[in-house]
């Protein structure tokens, strides 16, 4: 077992250290240049409905989640602690991915109009 381990490690070390000079090659970044006014209207799109999706789909996973709480904590009113720990930990990691899809808008609004 332990030398599976140590096999596994030590590819995973050597591909990345093998792998490095390949990343560090310069390909000679040039901004996005020559898009038309219909790429950025598309870009925008893009961009409004990833972060309506999100938003919709993370307002109904916490709602489930909320009522699968409350309906625990009135079958059990023990592990409300324990229940309630969970809730707020998934609401916490639920919140954060549609974060995540706010900046990959902000990404697409900002970063590719080169303001």
């Amino acid at each position: 077992m332990i030398r599976k381990v140590m096999l596994a490690t030590f590819s995973a070390v050597a591909f990345f250290v093998l792998a490095a000079p390949a990343f560090a090659q310069d390909q000679g970044h040039q901004p996005i240049t020559g898009w038309s006014s219909e790429m950025y209207k598309a870009a925008l799109f893009a961009g409004a409905f990833a972060l309506a999706i999100a938003a919709a789909s993370g307002a109904y996973a916490q709602s489930r989640a909320i009522a699968a709480a409350c309906d625990g904590i009135s079958r059990n009113p023990g592990a409300s602690g324990e229940i309630r720990f969970a809730l707020i930990l998934g609401l916490a990691l639920i919140e954060s991915l549609v974060i995540y899809v706010l900046l990959i808008a902000f990404i697409i609004f900002l970063v590719l109009w080169g303001a």
